[in-house]
């Protein structure tokens, strides 16, 4: 159980929640935004006491019954329901030590067969463990980075290039929530991980827009999407993108693809044939 972290959580959840959402009359003049948590106890069909000390992060270990009516209670998405349950320690028996860097042969040829997708294969704490040539071209040379710098939310937040800032993405802040909340889930399964917890503590202190996203403790996991990708090459690109869990190791295969005879196909196409090379112009004295 990680008392500490669910603290955090429940305190996040409970201010960002209006009592009309609930159910419940507004109640009058209200000191803090959000529940009471008299009223979140209610909901939930548990003692005040009992939500309160797990609020404050030293409550006793709390059963899935009790959590399922604080998840009722606070109205938690799938995603955010099952982070509440790993935090009070009823979601399986995590790893041992911390994530894994090694990545499975099957795992590697697939990135060879993919060579109309760009592909990466990211590790819980988002570093980019492995990626195929038009992955790199599409993104940047992760070969010329150093193994902490090879993180997709340091990079974002902390490292942007300044001649394409994030990596052109469009939709920004979609990108941003959908990174934090995977490093969140690896903040969970690993909590005494010395990288992730160098990694967060670098970007709380480095990103105030990282920093605002961390505490409001939002968690948006999606698996399937477009994306919008500004590129010095060949322009603006609109792909498709997939996320899949590796089997038995806690990573995810990200593919970027297009559709066969569309613009944004031609582009991979010629993307591959370009690599990493900088294409732009050269400025005359």
């Amino acid at each position: 159980m990680d008392r500490e972290s669910m603290a955090t959580f429940l305190r996040g959840k409970r201010e960002r929640i209006r009592p009309s959402d609930a159910g419940l009359p507004h109640g009058g003049r209200r000191r803090t935004p959000g529940l009471r948590r008299e009223e979140v106890a209610q909901l939930a069909q548990i003692s005040v006491e009992h939500y309160t000390r797990l609020e404050q992060g030293r409550g006793r270990h709390p059963s899935p019954a009790v959590l399922a009516g604080i998840a009722r209670a606070l109205r938690l998405t799938d995603q955010e329901r099952e982070y509440l349950f790993r935090l009070g320690g009823h979601a399986g028996t995590a790893p041992r030590g911390g994530p894994s860097g090694h990545v499975p042969p099957g795992t590697l040829k697939l990135l060879d067969r993919l060579g109309d997708a760009g592909v990466l294969v990211i590790g819980a704490g988002c570093q980019v463990l492995a990626w195929n040539p038009l992955a790199a071209a599409l993104f940047e040379d992760f070969s010329a980075l150093s193994s902490d710098d090879r993180n997709i939310v340091r990079q974002y937040f902390l490292q942007p290039d300044p001649g394409r800032p994030r990596y052109g993405i469009g939709s920004a802040r979609r990108f941003a929530g959908i990174a934090v909340s995977y490093l969140r889930l690896a903040a969970s399964r690993y909590p005494k991980d010395p990288g992730i917890r160098t990694l967060i503590r670098d970007l709380t202190a480095g990103s105030a827009e990282f920093a605002a996203l961390w505490h409001g403790q939002e968690m948006r996991i999606e698996h399937h999407s477009e994306e919008i990708l500004d590129h010095p090459a060949v322009g603006r690109l609109t792909l498709d993108f997939e996320i899949l869990s590796v089997p038995g190791e806690d990573q995810q295969v990200v593919i970027f693809t297009a559709d066969r005879d569309s613009p944004e196909y031609r582009a991979l196409q010629l993307l591959n044939v370009i690599g990493t090379q900088d294409m732009t112009p050269e400025r005359t004295p």
